[in-house]
């Protein structure tokens, strides 16, 4: 049976992690009525656009909680080396230590990436962007703080893949244990 939903909003949660555990074209309108709850007239009551618009919509909601609970942090003025520590923990919180797919991640690698390219792209320049920063007021050169920042989002995103790929997220923690000893957030001498 049909349950009632009170905002679009309330949608995401489900919307995301079928697109996550299906992808864009493993998620059928059908998982989706299954995981949400709601017939697909429902569904596309709230999203007039389909399933782009669900992922759309999951991605914008993505992009909000890491602007709050990440980049914004990395961009205020305080201690940057505590920052990107919070960083590390609060990204380690949200992909459960590896167990949980980025979708961006997915999305970025699968068929449906031209599709949605202008928001991937958003989302890992933006993290890069703050991220860059960051290193930067903790004394990294101009030069190096923007590839410095690419390398460990790349090593984060792919800790994420290699965990979900083993069933193993101890190897998400080792990498982030091993992304901080290596001192990638010292500035070079």
């Amino acid at each position: 049976m049909a349950r009632a939903i009170a905002a679009r909003a309330d949608l995401l949660p489900a919307l995301a992690e079928t697109f996550r555990e299906h992808g864009y074209e493993g998620a059928s309108l059908s998982r989706i009525s299954q995981a949400t709850g709601l017939g697909k007239g429902s569904l596309y009551h709230f999203f007039p656009g389909g399933k782009a618009e669900m992922v759309e919509a999951v991605l914008a909601e993505i992009e909000a909680w890491f602007a709050t609970h990440v980049f914004e942090p990395l961009r205020e003025a305080g201690d940057p080396e505590a920052a990107i520590e919070a960083m590390f923990e609060t990204v380690t919180d949200y992909f459960r230590s590896g167990r949980r797919v980025c979708l961006v991640g997915a999305l970025s690698l699968s068929d449906a990436r031209d599709r949605f390219a202008e928001d991937l792209r958003r989302y890992f320049a933006l993290w890069v962007e703050a991220l860059a920063g960051a290193l930067s007021r903790a004394g990294h050169p101009e030069g190096t703080a923007t590839a410095r920042a690419e390398d460990i989002v790349g090593s984060i995103q792919g800790a994420v893949v290699l965990a979900r790929a083993l069933d193993r997220p101890e190897t998400y923690d080792r990498i982030m244990l091993s992304l901080r000893a290596r001192g990638r957030l010292s500035p070079s001498p």
